[in-house]
This record gives structure tokens, sequence and C-alpha cells, in this order.
């Protein structure tokens, strides 16, 4: 039973990750059902940030399906997190009673983990108001709320991690930062045995099945009016202020590199972000084409050479993976997330500044090739039949249930 409360048709990150997901399982011949909300093609609903009875819904889903596994996409924003003015024990989502009383053993997929500075920062991100007074208002009780439960939301992660039979992470740095430890007590006593595993299998990524052979890149940046000339670095994404996309207001793009931006909204997020691009600047293209179809976005990675990462917060990035597949080694934040795969030589770090993101554009055409090659290497790890094959023994092993197979190693995905 896989749990999310996004799905397409709604447009999300992680509704998209869950859909691509669950249809590869099948492949692999496990019987998916999918609870979500009623927006959603799931199979069954009622899941929604804002339905404190959440729980009720996935305890009532788990008696009528019977399900192995209960897999659960945990973005605890997506579950109503609320976080208490006054008392940092008091974080909760509407899907905590659910975690407590499920006798079923729970995979989790976490979506999200931040270090201070970055938890600190998502205050900014979810200040919205168009007066000036009530967004000063919102972002001194915001990093108040932050501020007094960084230690709480850390511990409150932790404790998902120890009530789960196992827990997923899309990469080492997210389980370091979250994976339950011998100093959290696993609560979920309702399933005997209980042992936790904690796995890395990246997020799977693969260019639009119906474009059979990959474009020139000529073809794919005519259907958007790109310049065949300079290289590329694409900024793709949900338009939230996280993305960081402001960095290109004071940015002097260097000599044979363009940046293309398209921004869109998803279900649930609907910040007000501005970005007040120079337009005198001819190498800096808004598409401004809002949400595009799946093929046009494959399109858009085949248009380009890079991408193009200047974030604020991240603890996972789905846009890097999705470029890795289509060929694109990137550039980002030095963030803890990107730099687990800079240090594999996919990309380039720098700080969140102007000039050195200039600069490590410079960088990256001087061993382009290089940087390339290693892509290519890496990408074999994101198809989703691998990474289908990696979920399928994981749920062999919590279950340590045959499934007509023999129980086998975990493929590794570092």
């Amino acid at each position: 039973m896989m749990v999310t409360t996004e799905y397409p048709p709604m447009q999300g990150g992680v509704g998209k990750y869950s859909a691509s997901l669950a249809t590869s399982l099948r492949k692999c011949g496990l019987h998916v059902f999918v609870v979500c909300n009623e927006k959603g093609n799931g199979d069954f609903y009622g899941l929604t940030p804002f339905n404190s009875h959440n729980s009720e819904v996935l305890l009532n889903a788990v008696t009528k399906l019977k399900p192995d596994i209960v897999h659960v996409q945990y973005e605890p924003g997506l579950y109503g997190l609320v976080l208490d003015p006054f008392n940092p024990t008091k974080i909760n989502t509407n899907i905590d009673l659910f975690y407590a009383r499920c006798k079923v053993p729970i995979i989790t997929t976490f979506h999200s983990g931040y270090n201070f500075k970055q938890w600190i920062s998502l205050a900014t991100a979810t200040t919205r108001s168009k007066y000036k007074i009530n967004r000063y208002t919102s972002y001194a009780v915001n990093l108040w709320k932050r501020l007094l439960n960084y230690g709480s939301s850390n511990r409150f992660n932790k404790e998902k991690s120890a009530m789960s039979a196992a827990s997923i992470f899309f990469s080492q740095y997210l389980s370091n930062m979250i994976c339950a430890d011998g100093n959290i007590v696993n609560s979920n006593n309702n399933i005997p045995n209980h042992n936790h595993y904690c796995q890395v299998i990246y997020h799977g990524a693969k260019p639009y099945s119906n474009i059979i052979s990959r474009p020139s890149k000529r073809d794919a940046r005519s259907k958007f009016s790109l310049p065949e000339g300079p290289r590329i670095a694409l900024a793709l994404g949900f338009k939230t202020a996280t993305k960081g996309w402001d960095l290109f207001e004071n940015m002097k793009i260097p000599d044979g590199w363009i940046i293309v931006t398209n921004g869109s909204e998803n279900h649930y997020s609907k910040e007000n972000v501005i970005l007040r691009f120079n337009k005198q600047e001819p190498r800096l293209v808004n598409l401004q084409m809002d949400f595009i179809t799946d093929e046009d976005i494959s399109l858009l990675f085949y248009a380009a050479d890079a991408t193009i990462l200047p974030y604020k917060v991240c603890s996972g990035s789905g846009v890097m993976f999705e470029g890795f597949a289509h060929g694109l080694p990137f550039v980002a934040t030095d963030l803890g997330f990107f730099r687990e795969f800079s240090s594999k030589g996919l990309g380039i770090t720098v700080k969140r500044e102007p000039a050195a993101f200039a600069y490590a554009l410079k960088a990256l055409d001087k061993n382009y090739e290089a940087y390339s090659e290693r892509v290519y290497h890496f990408k074999g790890k994101l198809k989703w039949d691998v990474v289908a094959a990696q979920h399928a023994s994981l749920y062999r092993l919590v279950t340590n249930a045959d499934m007509g197979k023999p129980i086998s190693p975990l493929l590794s995905a570092p």
C-alpha cells in the first residue's frame, strides 16, 4: 500500500516520483495500491495536509487491503506539519496516530531533512502576504517557531524512522541526518521481531518514454525557439523561493552560455515568487510556460548542457536526478546533498554567489567531456527497473517473504 498525498494528475514532485515508482513495482509483479488525495488517480482517497483524520483513512485502508507492506512517501508538510510556538514536544502531523497503531510493517521514504541553517531559511520561504507589515509579522512568528522546534523536528524524523521497519533515503547525506540510531527507541511494538534497515536508494529518473530516440540538441532547442550555438544551463522546477533563482538577477553570465528557466506551481505550494530578471540580459531566457508536459520537460533537458541549481535550501533534487538521466552534469550551491554528488565528479558546487556560479560554468565548460562521461556511467543507477528491484529486495527483507524468489542482498545505491 503506497501512501502519498500527492499523485498525478496533481502537480507535485512527490506525486510524480510515487507514480513512477508504483508503475515500476507493478512491472516487477508486485500488487500496488495507492492511497492519495481525491484529485489524484490512486486507488483509495481521503488524504490531504489539511485532514486531521488522515490516520483513520489509512487505518481503514489497511483493514480493507490487508497489505504486506505500507510504504509512506514522507514529506512532513504534505501531512500537515504543525510547529507549536510554545512547546516543541507538541510537534505533530496528521498521520502520527497511524504510525503508532499500524500493525503492518511500514517503510518510510524520507523526502526531506534539514540542517540548522537550512531549517531556519525556511522561515522566509513560508512567509507569504502582499502587505509588508503582515509579511514581517508572519516572518517573525515563523522564525520563532523554527528556532524553538529545530531539535524536536530532527527527533521527530528519527522517531518516524525508528517506528518504520525500514527507511529509504535519496542520498547518504540524508541517511546520516535522519536514520534512527541506538538513541531512538522503537516505539512501534505492534511489529514482532522488529529490525530496522536504513537504505540509500536513488531517486529514479528517465527520459520521457514516448521519445523513442534521443533528439539532436538542434531539434530539441527548435521546439522552444532557443539558439543553437551557446551551451544552456537549465533551471527547471516548481516556483518556490528555496530554488534561489533570484541569484540570476545579478549574475554576469559568461560568454558561451545562456541560462534558461521555467517555473511552475505545484498543487499545494503556491508561493508568490516574483523574479525580476534583467530584460536587457540576452543570455537569460525565461520561458514562462508554467506547467509543461513530461515530453516537453524531457525535450528541455535534451536541449540543455547542464542543470543549474542555486538552491537556498535542499535535501533532495529531482531536477538533478532527471538531469543525470538525460546526461547532464550540474552546477549547484555548496549544500550537503549536492556536495555528495559533486564528490563523485558529477557536477560542481560553489558558494551561493553570482560570481561563483559564473566561474563554475566556465570550469564546467573546460572539463565538460570528463563530467559528461562520469554522468553517463552513473545514470544507469537511476533506471526505474533498477530502483524498483532495490525496493522489492527491501520489501522481501522486511517481510521475510520469498515472493517466489530467494531473499537477495540489497542492491547498493552508492
